[in-house]
């Protein structure tokens, strides 16, 4: 699936970016409160957060360049 547009707009989990990154929980908090990690929304009101995989390329892509 690699390659193709759905795979661009995959909703992943804050727990799948966590272990694709290699950092805790934590260090995902520490980010979110600081706004410095990779864009993520609130699926609804009390709903789950969620990164999509083009956003989190585009960060990886920012912290390389930086």
């Amino acid at each position: 699936m690699s390659g193709t547009r759905s795979a661009k707009y995959e909703w992943l989990t804050v727990e799948e970016v966590c272990k694709e990154l290699r950092v805790s929980r934590r260090s995902w908090d520490r980010w979110r409160e600081r706004r410095t990690g990779p864009k993520a929304v609130r699926l609804a009101r009390n709903g789950p957060i969620r990164v999509r995989r083009d956003w989190l390329d585009a960060w990886l892509e920012a912290q390389a360049a930086a």
